[in-house]
């Protein structure tokens, strides 16, 4: 079956010119914040909306992409000490000065050091009853149809401008096709340095590509959503959240569209899926820990800790689909961008991506220690590990 295509009807892009000259030290993937620190860089942007409607069409020619390299000539290197950590607070966009925090590093990120820990185990198919024994599920196979989405926002011309989104999910496209099985005709690219509407990244074009991944999903198929751009935290309207905030994410046109909670990819990516069935998401973004509101949290130990969802919530967001997230720091945290190699990339996506390069036979537990070795070396931010049910760590993983 072919992969349904974003259009846009005709509709009108009004460019807004909005000054704003700031000092900028780094650039975290959140919305909310004010951080005062200092750099000699000044930086005119451009406020873009644009305002789409779409319906899903038959597949074109995927545009070509080049990985933007960052220029020597540009000042992109802050200081560790410079990334605060902030507690939550609510905020309803992006603003501060800059999101995620950039690092320039002219070497590669140093080889993840895998704690010594038990064998990996098979990844076995079997069905499980909930520890309340009222939930039954059953891991994945992952053995059937493989789709994927992939977002990638620039926030090209509006402040606080991103430059490793993009790059991203190109980077995680590449690692899913050349090394999981996935096919070029049954992934989704939502990216914002195209010209081509079909693939703009915004809240319309998004929420139809989530139910374009879930759509006729069966048992022990994989599906795989990756997310890269800023992120932030709202209060919360259904008192599901135990610190009263839900966690956003904010589509290329937020400031016309607004923002997409977690509560409604919940809706859309996990409640809708059947048992067996996997969903892999990976957010880079900031405060993203519970960002698609998966009740069980996971220790570096591998154990369980206390949910983020209040009693009640947990019973509803618990799922019979096997549904897995990696998630680029804590709710209370910022996700950084940074270079590698001159290249502009996400910090989680980098760790993910060349953790699972290195070595393709993982757990779970050695994959969440393993990213979190790659970015410790230059940043706080904490990866999370959480899923639809409770899971044996010690399994392995796979997409």
């Amino acid at each position: 079956m072919p992969v349904p295509q974003i259009v846009v009807q005709p509709s009108s892009r009004n460019n807004h010119p909005d000054t704003h000259t700031h000092a900028q030290v780094h650039s975290h993937r959140h919305g909310h914040h004010q951080h005062s620190h200092s750099a000699p860089a000044t930086h005119k942007t451009v406020r873009r909306t644009a305002s789409q409607q779409l319906r899903f069409a038959p597949p074109t020619q995927p545009s070509s992409h080049s990985i933007q390299r960052v220029s020597s000539s540009q000042n992109l290197h802050r200081p560790r000490s410079s990334q605060h950590l902030r507690p939550p607070t609510p905020h309803s966009g992006p603003s501060g000065n800059g999101q995620r925090s950039r690092i320039n590093s002219a070497s590669s990120a140093h080889r993840p050091v895998v704690h010594p820990q038990q064998q990996v185990q098979p990844h076995v198919h079997q069905q499980v009853v909930h520890h309340n024994g009222h939930v039954h599920f059953q891991y994945s196979k992952c053995t059937g149809r493989k789709k994927a989405l992939c977002i990638g926002i620039n926030y090209q011309g509006q402040r606080r401008e991103l430059r490793g989104c993009v790059n991203d999910a190109h980077s995680v496209k590449q690692f899913l096709t050349a090394n999981w099985g996935y096919k070029n005709g049954d992934i989704v690219m939502l990216i914002d340095d195209t010209s081509n509407a079909r693939q703009m990244p915004t809240k319309q074009n998004i929420l139809d590509a989530m139910r374009w991944l879930v759509k006729d999903a069966q048992p022990h198929d994989a599906l795989f959503f990756h997310y890269s751009g800023h992120g932030g935290q709202v209060p919360d309207k259904d008192g599901d959240e135990v610190d009263g905030l839900d966690e956003v994410i904010y589509p290329v046109d937020y400031k016309k569209a607004g923002f997409i909670v977690d509560d409604e990819m919940h809706r859309i990516m996990v409640k809708t899926l059947p048992a067996g069935c996997r969903l892999t998401a990976i957010f880079d973004s900031c405060h993203s820990g519970t960002a698609l509101d998966l009740p069980y949290l996971y220790h570096s130990n591998g154990r369980l800790k206390g949910s983020s969802t209040t009693p009640q919530a947990q019973a509803e967001k618990s799922t019979n689909a096997d549904v897995i997230s990696f998630s680029g720091c804590r709710d209370d945290q910022s996700s950084a961008d940074t270079t590698q190699k001159g290249v502009a990339v996400g910090a989680m996506s980098y760790a993910f991506v060349t953790s699972l390069t290195k070595k393709p036979v993982q757990s779970y537990l050695e994959l969440l220690k393993s990213v979190r070795d790659i970015l410790k070396q230059h940043y706080q931010q904490k990866p999370q590990l959480s899923s639809s049910h409770p899971i044996d760590t010690h399994l392995r993983f796979i997409l």
